[in-house]
């Protein structure tokens, strides 16, 4: 018996969820990719300390949903490391739409925010679009291997990047901290400034209310 495994191209739709409108008074508009077990709508809450009328938050959603024990609740996961190629290209397709969708105007600033698994998909993202921002925030999250710093070198010299993570992470022991801090002044040099916090794998909404 023989067993192949073939690919096929279909059309798909997925969700966002957007906090605050976004119009003319709107300064800075967030896009923030969630970590795994979130939904987007619930990811928002985080969000919900900074000012609504400058603020304009639109959160992707992870495609892949499940279920997590023992409660039951529903989450959802970006990519797994089976074919992760193909995955990552579906995600790009999708933040390709929603940017379309969204069309944002030229007068705001744009912050792009990964928490966790998300700072995987959103710094592939920039590197694939070679999207200019005013902020890249990466929020206790791997960096991916393959990229390097020439992928970054288009943005603008007045970008800035933000390394967090929490020194009691459970995820990120001593190692594992030095070697995502070395990879991020690798990539991005004199522009990257490092926020440690006392905590956990947890948001950390103080630092999120202060980026502004």
């Amino acid at each position: 018996m023989n067993s192949e495994e073939k690919e096929i191209l279909y059309q798909t739709g997925n969700s966002y969820s957007t906090l605050n409108s976004l119009t003319e008074t709107t300064k800075t508009v967030w896009f923030v990719c969630h970590g795994m077990g979130y939904l987007s709508r619930y990811f928002l809450r985080y969000f919900k300390g900074l000012n609504p009328e400058d603020n304009y938050i639109i959160a992707p959603q992870a495609p892949s949903k499940y279920y997590i024990q023992p409660k039951m609740h529903v989450g959802a996961n970006w990519l797994t490391r089976d074919n992760t190629v193909a995955g990552m290209q579906n995600i790009l397709n999708y933040f390709e739409a929603i940017f379309e969708v969204e069309q944002l105007p030229d007068h705001v600033k744009l912050i792009v925010f990964g928490y966790s698994q998300g700072v995987s998909v959103a710094m592939r993202y920039l590197a694939y679009k070679k999207l200019q921002c005013s902020q890249l925030v990466m929020h206790s999250g791997g960096i991916p291997k393959e990229l390097k710093a020439e992928d970054f070198e288009y943005l603008s010299p007045h970008t800035k990047v933000k390394l967090i993570y929490g020194t009691d992470d459970e995820f990120l022991d001593e190692n594992r901290i030095a070697d995502e801090t070395a990879r991020a002044t690798e990539l991005f040099g004199d522009r990257l400034t490092i926020r440690p916090f006392e905590g956990k794998h947890v948001v950390n909404v103080d630092y999120i209310n202060d980026l502004v």
